[in-house]
């Protein structure tokens, strides 16, 4: 399985939305919890003007987002959502490893970002490390954590 990776279009912004909440609901979360991240979530077109959101496709069909954008002396990865039907086949540590190529190819050599408390383990496997905690921008009260990667 070798996924097409393409650059995201403007046009399909509404699609790729629901996808990012579809991803969010792997975690097993109800849907008022789900609807609370929705705006979070909703891609705009001031999302593909902040740095590079690729598109993922097996077989045509749409199986993962990711992007990275460039910040300072580092770069965030802003997305990495990958469709319940496809976590577990390698295609998260895929992106992953676009994104460090990316940001080499920029000559980034820290990517940061906060991401879903349950998918830590999967980070940590991937090289980051847990440096802090961030406050939701979906959910009040509820914190996030913060990881970095140092390339080399």
């Amino acid at each position: 399985m070798t996924p097409t990776l393409r650059p995201a279009r403007a046009d399909e912004l509404p699609a790729l939305s629901d996808h990012c909440l579809r991803s969010k609901s792997h975690w097993g979360y109800d849907a008022d919890f789900l609807e609370a991240c929705r705006a979070e979530l909703t891609l705009t077109p001031e999302t593909l003007a902040r740095g590079p959101l690729m598109v993922a496709e097996i077989d045509g069909r749409l199986a993962a987002t990711v992007q990275l954008i460039p910040d300072g002396d580092g770069a965030e990865l802003a997305k990495l959502f990958v469709d319940p039907d496809f976590i577990g086949t390698g295609l998260g540590k895929y992106l992953f490893r676009w994104a460090e190529d990316e940001a080499r190819r920029r000559n980034i050599r820290r990517l940061h970002f906060s991401a879903e408390p349950l998918a830590v383990p999967f980070y940590r496997a991937m090289g980051a490390q847990v440096t802090g905690e961030e406050p939701s921008g979906s959910i009040p009260g509820r914190m996030l954590p913060v990881l970095e990667k140092t390339l080399d």
